[in-house]
């Protein structure tokens, strides 16, 4: 009689957990299907919408038979095809950064742009563009990713040995904060000594924004944001192993030192991308993890990983036709508007608490 109650209950039991995993699929499946119409919904607005209005017939034609007038084509594929692609992979590379950034610190408000990591990418871009114009050398795009890296890359060092004094997620917040203020500060005193020409080209550039991406951009973007998601893919099952704990992760065979040392590398590659093609972009690196987690009802990096790609740059993308649209043809800074939407994001969490598990 015994044996046929404890059967009842493990075959109640594998129902249920059956039934749950099936609600957790189809849950993250109606939220990818949302992200990806999404989309495919601000692209069209995206290239719809400006100074020039391009109907959604017009648009098919340009982009999949490649027929239309000249100026339209034009418009479609220098202008607004390059910005809206760049925007996508941008977002989702700050995503991404702000997921691991909060892995590694065990801290769901670490995020490039709070932790002061965008300040110091800033900070050494601008040295180098103010250097390298003074002296006729041509600023590429690799001087200024790797620029942006090295100062990412500081910053993040700096913020790791507060860290390790520091357990307060206040107090590591306002170490945060204090480091950008520093590099800030720095930028701001480079800034002082430069041409004019320099001058206002840095302030444009600081102040974040899409506007002037070319095809060049986008498939520099493309190769960094792509093989940083991929490298960051394969380390989903140690990611999902460290979330529950380090010494869990030690007991299933995760190399700790070298695990970390990739979040880090990885997380300062995509920030640094971020901050060499469009400025320094606030709270979405915070934000859009903690959405995503909600809305897909888990934290598991397999599924969270490609949601925060996702997620990110439809984030940007809406916040970009805001940006170019709300006080058209005025153009705001596109740190702007996502700190609009995302700063909200960040007091909920902190007043809620569901994000400081």
């Amino acid at each position: 009689m015994s044996n046929q109650n404890n059967k009842a209950e493990l075959t109640v039991e594998n129902s249920s957990f059956h039934a749950e995993n099936f609600r957790r699929r189809t849950r993250c499946t109606i939220v990818f299907v949302i992200l990806i119409a999404a989309f495919a919904v601000i692209s069209v607005i995206n290239i719809n919408s400006g100074n020039v209005h391009i109907s959604v017939g017009e648009i098919a034609r340009a982009v999949f038979l490649r027929e239309g007038t000249e100026k339209n084509m034009d418009i479609i594929w220098t202008i607004r095809l390059p910005r809206i692609i760049v925007s996508m992979l941008l977002g989702g590379a700050l995503a991404l950064s702000g997921f691991l950034l909060q892995t590694f610190f065990e801290n769901p408000i670490a995020g490039p742009y709070v932790l002061g990591i965008s300040s110091g990418a800033k900070m050494v871009v601008a040295v180098v563009m103010i250097v390298f114009t003074q002296q006729g050398i041509r600023v590429t795009s690799f001087s200024l990713i790797s620029a942006a890296f090295i100062g990412a890359l500081a910053a993040t060092m700096l913020i790791l040995a507060v860290s390790q004094k520091i357990r307060n997620m206040a107090a590591l917040l306002v170490a945060g904060i204090m480091v950008g203020y520093i590099c800030n500060a720095v930028t701001e005193f480079l800034i002082t000594f430069a041409e004019d020409s320099d001058i206002a080209n840095l302030h444009v550039w600081s102040q974040g924004s899409f506007s002037g991406m070319t095809w060049t951009n986008v498939a520099v973007c493309l190769v960094v944001v792509g093989v940083g998601f991929i490298l960051i893919m394969a380390l989903s099952k140690p990611i999902g192993a460290y979330q529950m704990g380090e010494m869990y992760a030690q007991s299933l065979g995760v190399n700790i030192r070298f695990f970390r040392v990739a979040l880090i590398t990885l997380s300062s590659l995509l920030a640094a991308c971020v901050t060499a093609f469009a400025g320094p972009i606030s709270f979405v690196g915070i934000a859009v993890p903690f959405l995503v987690k909600g809305a897909m009802g888990t934290s598991k990096p397999l599924v969270v990983i490609p949601g925060c790609m996702l997620g990110g740059g439809v984030f940007c993308m809406v916040c970009d036709v805001i940006a170019r649209l709300l006080f058209a043809p005025v153009e705001l800074n596109i740190s702007t508007v996502t700190a609009v939407f995302g700063a909200p994001v960040v007091i909920y969490m902190m007043v809620s608490r569901k994000g400081l598990r």
